[in-house]
């Protein structure tokens, strides 16, 4: 006799564009409370400009924002402007970027602002496209730039924003794991038809899942859009798509990454492979994390058995 198995769990499909719930009912509420309730941060001002939104998406991939704060501003104090950045050799970059984690985007920065300094006179491009083409720039960072500093009509779908629309619109806990294109075409459908609305709306959706809706607990009582919860009023039903991969850290090569950076930074002078031996004590997982940080261009190895921040 064979035994039926249990049928694996699918992720409930985003509502189509017909079944959206009054976008004005959506809209109005989340912009209305982040007026009164977003978080006054520098890359949000003004004198911030194209430049200083760029830096600040960069450094909030996968980076809170407590931990972002000091290392934008002592960036921002030393390259102002792309063109400042782009003379100064990548591994100061690198150096600069201190413990924000994931450091090759130090690298990609760098090649963004070398790209503007030499195709667009120094300036941001403030063409979707033009963003798209710069160097270490995907479709998330093109569309917040264009978004954020530009105040063009794009969907700007970080994970904050997706979590938001997932319960909000789709009546689910979680997005998926990897952005799908059908978030993508619902996100498209929810945007406000004026720009400057759909700039506002995006970076009110985006705060509403930093502060209210977020992974860990969600803040419903407070919510400006809780009456119109498709999650909420389904009954928060539990999460019953793929399991939610969980960030680990401790001894992984990213660990191993970081302490030999951390030196490298540290040092005025190369530094000898001995000292570097001293970080990890297993040589297998050493070898091969430098050997990584080597092939990422994070780090430069020259005669002699010593390694630096990279000089080009």
């Amino acid at each position: 006799m064979t035994v039926p198995t249990k049928p694996t769990p699918r992720t409930p499909e985003p509502r189509a564009a017909e079944a959206l719930p009054s976008l004005p009912a959506l809209h109005e509420p989340v912009i209305s409370w982040f007026e009164d309730h977003a978080r006054d941060l520098p890359w949000r001002r003004p004198e911030a400009g194209p430049w200083g939104v760029m830096v600040s998406e960069f450094m909030l991939q996968q980076t809170p924002v407590s931990r972002v704060l000091p290392v934008y501003e002592q960036w921002l104090a030393r390259w102002p402007r792309p063109a400042d950045l782009a003379k100064e050799p990548s591994g100061e970059a690198v150096r600069a970027w201190g413990r924000l984690g994931y450091p090759r985007r130090a690298l990609r920065l760098h090649g963004a602002a070398t790209a503007i300094t030499e195709r667009h006179g120094g300036d941001v491009p403030a063409e979707h496209a033009q963003l798209l083409a710069l160097p270490g720039i995907g479709e998330y960072t093109a569309a917040a730039v264009a978004s954020f500093a530009y105040g063009q009509r794009h969907a700007v779908l970080d994970t904050n924003v997706r979590r938001v629309i997932a319960r909000a619109v789709a009546g689910t806990q979680y997005p998926p794991n990897a952005t799908t294109a059908a978030e993508r075409k619902l996100a498209r459908a929810l945007l406000p038809d004026e720009e400057s609305t759909a700039a506002r709306w995006a970076a009110a959706s985006m705060e509403l899942g930093a502060l209210l809706c977020t992974a860990r607990g969600e803040r419903c009582d407070r919510c400006p859009i809780a009456s119109l919860c498709a999650w909420r009023l389904a009954g928060k039903p539990e999460h019953q798509g793929p399991p939610r991969r969980a960030q680990t850290y401790a001894g992984t090569d990213r660990q191993v990454r970081g302490k030999l950076l951390a030196v490298l930074r540290e040092a005025t002078a190369p530094v000898p492979q001995t000292v570097l031996n001293r970080v990890w004590d297993e040589p297998v997982q050493r070898a091969r994390a430098l050997d990584g940080l080597v092939s990422d261009g994070l780090v430069e190895p020259l005669a002699g058995g010593l390694y630096r921040l990279p000089h080009s």
